[in-house]
């Protein structure tokens, strides 16, 4: 494929290269990268099944956790089979057009997943601070509410960075040096003034990510705070058991999440294979051991994974 270089012909095909640096070694890369996805599938899949199949789960917590399943589903589905075609079949060519919608979603999604992550933090607060208000601050109606607020948010933040993608000319290489299209590297292969697309991407996770971060540690503050003046040592035990598996998951999701962030931004001195291997781990991640944390730490959940596996066979 040939690379046009300041020719005032705008690219319409771009090459995805895999793991730069990497590429005889492609087919090892992929058996971990497909083990992870089918687990996570399976997992997700499993976690959504028993919260759906049993009335006993369908609460607000549950709600929200089913909803984080879809996610984790939809969002390594948007990056690997990508990623596998590289690996086997050297199929790395992508249209703009294909490339650019990868990108809303894997965007959209992690934003959605983190507004979840708000949600699950939220419903603890009121499940611990106000118990005797849960459930009619919490209703069906409400919930509804919130989710729809929390999905259109993740779409609607990243549409006009598509279109400010859209409008730029791609007359400098058409290779993309990862496994799946990326906004910040797809961008630069612009001739044109991109400021506009980088300071609205700073402000999309300024206003999303960053944001949910610093409601979800406020809402801990007061969390933990409610919890040690638990007059039983019992009730602060329970009370700290059932906010565990969400903290291992936001820890899992924002910590990787933001170093990932930085070193694609930052890390010019980084080696380009180790930034998207840092990059597809932090993607594959959250999906594999999400449902793994709360099949441990939720004993509702843990209690109906063994009924189905182990007592029908009695």
């Amino acid at each position: 494929m040939t690379t046009l270089n300041h020719t005032g012909v705008s690219h319409t095909v771009f090459y995805l290269q895999g793991i730069p640096g990497l590429e005889d070694q492609h087919m090892w890369i992929s058996i971990p990268f497909f083990i992870s996805y089918v687990t996570s599938l399976l997992g997700n899949s499993l976690l959504i099944s028993i919260i759906l199949s049993k009335h006993s789960l369908h609460e607000p917590m549950y709600f929200f956790l089913c909803m984080l399943a879809g996610a984790d589903i939809v969002l390594p589905t948007s990056i690997v089979p990508q990623a596998l075609a590289i690996f086997w079949y050297h199929a790395g060519e992508i249209s703009l057009n294909c490339c650019i919608t990868q990108l809303f979603f894997i965007h959209s999604t992690f934003i959605f997943e983190s507004g979840i992550l708000l949600l699950m933090a939220f419903d603890r607060y009121i499940a611990i601070c106000y118990p005797l208000r849960y459930t009619t601050i919490l209703t069906h109606a409400f919930i509804v509410k919130i989710a729809m607020i929390v999905c259109l948010r993740s779409y609607g933040t990243v549409f006009p960075g598509i279109f400010l993608l859209k409008r730029l000319t791609f007359c400098k290489s058409n290779i993309l040096p990862n496994t799946a299209c990326t906004e910040i590297v797809l961008a630069h292969l612009s001739c044109d003034d991109i400021r506009v697309n980088i300071w609205y991407g700073v402000f999309v996770v300024l206003s999303t990510m960053v944001l949910d971060v610093l409601l979800i540690c406020i809402s801990y503050v007061l969390i933990l705070c409610a919890i040690f003046h638990m007059s039983s040592q019992d009730a602060r035990h329970k009370a700290l058991n059932t906010c565990g598996s969400h903290v291992c998951v936001i820890i899992l999701f924002y910590g990787p999440g933001f170093f990932s962030v930085l070193t694609q931004r930052f890390g010019r001195h980084i080696l380009p294979y180790i930034r998207v291997l840092l990059a597809n781990g932090y993607i594959l991640a959250p999906p594999l051991l999400n449902p793994i944390i709360y099949g441990i730490k939720t004993k509702q959940i843990r209690d109906q994974v063994i009924h189905m596996f182990f007592t029908k066979q009695k």
